[in-house]
């Protein structure tokens, strides 16, 4: 299985997702997120054995519980890219509040799962909705520009539970399934 551990945005933010992507459509070499499956990745497991899902669901529920987040509101909104605009791979909606209590879970998520093995972000964690991946850089102009004037609000969700969630590649992308739920309560 294909798995990543996710808060996943409510499905009445699609349309607000779509339509920010929207925003982007002349700009080529971006292909576009599916807006209904518009998640914020807390950690990403890559392949892992079924034999190994009962721990990992328990440590999971540790990790949850340790970061001691109680259920919270967050907006997204503000744009970014990975890596840099110089080179863009991605482009985002980052988090306007719900930040830090999403970097809490994300740090207690990171040390549960590598000290079972898993590979350790080789990165800062930075909270973000991913809208579109750059496959080449016809549009990187555009993009810049639209990145450096515009600050857009999505929306606001109330977060209450972590999704550890399966995904399946097909022809037509990704297709995200929940695997198990962590409340935050």
């Amino acid at each position: 299985m294909r798995l990543f551990v996710s808060v996943d945005l409510p499905d009445e933010l699609a349309d607000d997702v779509a339509d920010l992507q929207a925003t982007f459509a002349d700009a080529s070499g971006l292909k576009f997120t599916d807006p209904e499956q518009a998640h914020v990745t807390l950690k990403f497991l890559g392949d892992v054995d079924d034999d190994r899902l009962p721990a990992l669901e328990s440590e999971l529920e540790t990790a949850v519980t340790e970061a001691g987040v109680d259920p919270f509101d967050a907006r997204i909104g503000g744009l970014g890219v990975f890596p840099t605009l110089e080179y863009i791979s991605v482009l985002w909606a980052g988090t306007e509040t719900g930040g830090a209590e999403l970097t809490a879970l994300h740090e207690a998520i990171e040390e549960r799962t590598t000290a079972m093995g898993f590979d350790e972000e080789d990165h800062q964690f930075t909270p973000h909705v991913t809208l579109a991946r750059m496959e080449h850089a016809g549009g990187k102009d555009l993009v810049q520009d639209l990145v450096r004037e515009r600050d857009p609000t999505v929306g606001e969700l109330r977060v209450g539970e972590v999704r550890l969630t399966e995904s399946t590649l097909t022809d037509d992308g990704p297709v995200y399934s929940t695997v198990e739920r962590f409340s935050l309560e």
